[in-house]
């Protein structure tokens, strides 16, 4: 009895609340939810971290996948994580700009000239700062995951910035990717995922941006006869969990979990590159999609045409952060 007063006081002192506490003898229940297929990188790194967690704390901790929006979509991801309803989401970096400013880095357009900028990027400190922006909204960053830089796809080919002009663009929930598009002429349509490919075979929106492998697993390909490889933009995850929830946790349990997303985020971040080099000649095999090759003069358009949107947005993501970036493509 008096262990169980003061294990309650504890808990109270710490800040942590009842309904995120494990039962006495009761594992840990985490409910990993995501919007998209296991057969993308994602995907098979949540079902890897499930495999991890089983076999290294089993007893201690359970990890439930909920894929395809199955548990939660993208409009309530965030929300049902802040009330506990899910434990670990891998939302778009796109998702987060109702918490922090400073990650709409990762969604200027042409910023980075390649992935292994990016992954230079996520190793630098202010990357790791970045990881911890969001404190004060209760979310706390675990690691970044990979899916790749992004193609445009559309009906109609797109090798400069005017042949988008009038289409319109499925988009994430992101001013600046609205932004993108508004300045080549183009209309922006806030959809979820799960909707994209429908709304592209209904015609509701002509185009999208995406990396190979969600172009695949949706079968986008099917209903885009264009594919211009813009490699234009980031489509990264950022693995997340509440801060009362993780900090609920016995120190032990925490310290091995982080071990365990390590090695998850390095098979993540391995699979993604190997997954969407493989589904980049898939779709092409296929004969669904043309493949439009910028060449150096029309990708530089591009850039030119998109970079006002850097400017618009340096006060709110902050010029340290996006010189940060932008040093990271300095060939080394």
């Amino acid at each position: 009895m008096f262990k169980s007063c003061v294990a309650a006081l504890v808990a109270v002192l710490c800040g942590v609340s009842a309904s995120v506490m494990a039962a006495e003898g009761e594992p840990f229940v985490i409910k990993f939810a995501h919007v998209v297929a296991d057969d993308t990188p994602k995907g098979k790194g949540a079902l890897l971290f499930q495999k991890l967690v089983h076999e290294r704390l089993a007893g201690k901790v359970k990890v439930e996948v909920y894929p395809n929006s199955t548990l939660v979509g993208d409009a309530e991801e965030m929300q049902a994580l802040l009330n506990n309803e899910v434990q670990i989401l891998a939302p778009s970096l796109s998702k987060f700009g109702k918490y922090t400013k400073k990650l709409q880095v990762f969604d200027l357009p042409f910023l980075f000239d390649d992935e292994a900028a990016v992954q230079r990027f996520q190793k630098r400190e202010m990357s790791r700062e970045l990881l911890r922006s969001m404190a004060d909204s209760g979310i706390y960053g675990l690691a970044y995951w990979n899916n790749g830089l992004k193609q445009l796809s559309a009906t109609t080919a797109l090798r400069l910035p005017a042949d988008a002009a009038g289409l319109a663009f499925r988009v994430q929930p992101s001013s600046v990717l609205e932004a993108q598009f508004n300045a080549v002429g183009a209309k922006p349509v806030v959809l979820p995922f799960a909707e994209v490919y429908k709304s592209l075979q209904a015609g509701v929106v002509q185009g999208a941006e995406n990396p190979w492998s969600n172009i695949a697993s949706q079968n986008m390909h099917k209903v885009q006869p264009f594919i211009t490889e813009s490699n234009h933009g980031v489509l990264n995850y950022m693995l997340v969990t509440s801060s009362e929830f993780w900090m609920s946790m016995p120190f032990a349990v925490r310290s091995e979990l982080e071990g365990i997303i390590l090695e998850v985020t390095q098979a993540v971040n391995r699979e993604a590159a190997a997954l969407n080099q493989r589904d980049r000649e898939r779709i092409l095999a296929s004969g669904s999609s043309k493949l439009i090759a910028l060449t150096p003069e029309q990708r530089q358009a591009w850039r030119e045409k998109m970079m006002p949107v850097w400017q618009s947005y340096e006060s709110e993501i902050g010029a340290d952060v996006i010189r940060a970036a932008l040093t990271v493509n300095r060939k080394r």
